[in-house]
């Protein structure tokens, strides 16, 4: 008959996986590890000896999961950019206009930097070698970012632009991302934190434009 304390160290034993979130956690501690390594050494470097050894997992595992090498490096840079938009958008629910938000998104795209200083050398070298992760995370950021400034259309709020110049637009707004970031985000000694004027100079540009034509014009 069993006793009290063998049934409450029954009731706290963890429970035991099933084979699918077996395969889960795996899988995320193998993209883990493949950010940390890409992070560290480069994409040319970050070998499947390092990835699975930084995982804890066997190498033999690693090909229950991925065909190879190149397959895990295309997946991960959309990995952590999803990461990233998500980080994001629990942010973005404390903003009270559209502007307000696009500031949010902006300031919390450095805070994810800072967080997880491995994405832009992801990012970075991910055109070269693992150009498919690349174009799929570029496309998955754009077209997102595109639908947001859609349904942000109206009085006060994103201007008239057509759909297709909200493209350019987006673009535009990732490629500032992407140089300040270079610019501004790093240091002789990693990430550091980003000086004030980039954000505020941000700020004016999108509220008023580089060129105030009212004035000009008055």
């Amino acid at each position: 008959m069993a006793t009290s304390t063998s049934k409450a160290a029954t009731a706290n034993r963890p429970a035991k996986l099933t084979r699918s979130e077996k395969n889960d956690d795996v899988k995320r501690r193998l993209f883990e590890a493949a950010a940390k390594m890409v992070g560290r050494y480069g994409y040319a470097d970050a070998s499947v000896a390092r990835i699975t050894d930084a995982a804890g997992v066997a190498q033999g595992t690693f090909y229950n999961h991925f065909e190879n090498r190149q397959e895990l490096l295309d997946q991960l840079l959309p990995v952590i950019g999803q990461q990233m938009v998500a980080f994001i958008r629990m942010r973005i629910d404390k903003a009270d206009s559209e502007f307000g938000k696009e500031v949010t998104r902006f300031r919390a795209f450095f805070d994810f930097i800072r967080e997880t200083p491995e994405f832009l050398r992801i990012l970075n070298e991910a055109e070269v070698f693992a150009p498919t992760g690349y174009r799929h995370h570029l496309d998955n950021i754009s077209t997102a970012y595109v639908r947001l400034l859609k349904r942000a259309r109206g009085p006060g709020q994103v201007g008239d632009y057509t759909d297709e110049e909200l493209e350019v637009i987006v673009h535009v707004l990732m490629g500032a991302r992407g140089y300040l970031s270079r610019r501004y985000a790093y240091g002789e000694d990693g990430p550091q934190a980003v000086p004030q004027h980039v954000f505020s100079a941000y700020e004016k540009l999108i509220s008023s434009g580089l060129f105030d034509m009212a004035k000009a014009s008055g």
